[in-house]
């Protein structure tokens, strides 16, 4: 059974994407890679180099179907975000979408490719489960698309003993 992947893991790998996609470029120097955490994305607005890629946390759902096979899914996304100077420019908006919509293609054809390796923090990704949606913030003129996602991952739901302080009967009373 594959061994589950914790969130962490998952925030690494993304990171990686930014770093190595040719449009993004992440740096400890010139930062394009966000998590959807207040305290850094309120201190990164006014810094934010563009494309960014912010990582939106996830949610998590549990299926147990056939009593054998439980899984755990991991529902999350990601924004693509880029800037316009001006707002009102409907061809520049709809290049900053065309480029957002490429960069995505490519990052969920890297994923896909990813997946098959079954130590990946993105094994179990599920294609079909992708949906996107165009953004927009007028206050700032950044226009973007929204990722989500499903990843499956197989999960054991056997009870670890070593997990567990069992109470001796005279502890218990």
């Amino acid at each position: 059974m594959q061994k589950d992947k914790k969130f962490s893991a998952f925030v690494e790998y993304c990171k990686q994407l930014a770093t190595e996609h040719i449009y993004i470029r992440h740096s400890d120097t010139e930062k394009h890679f966000y998590r959807f955490e207040l305290e850094e994305v309120l201190t990164g607005l006014r810094d934010m180099h563009y494309p960014a890629l912010i990582l939106e946390g996830y949610r998590l759902a549990f299926k147990d179907a056939r009593s054998d096979n439980p899984i755990k899914v991991r529902s999350g996304g990601f924004i693509l975000l880029s800037h316009v100077s001006d707002a009102s420019d409907y061809v520049a908006v709809h290049e900053v979408w065309d480029l957002m919509e490429e960069i995505g293609d490519d990052i969920l054809a890297r994923i896909k490719a990813d997946k098959r390796v079954k130590t990946s923090p993105v094994y179990g990704f599920d294609i079909e489960s992708v949906t996107a949606t165009l953004i927009q913030n007028e206050l700032d003129n950044t226009y973007g698309i929204r990722f989500l996602f499903d990843i499956d991952c197989q999960m054991s739901l056997d009870v670890d003993p070593d997990k567990w302080v069992v109470a001796t009967e005279t502890e218990a009373l």
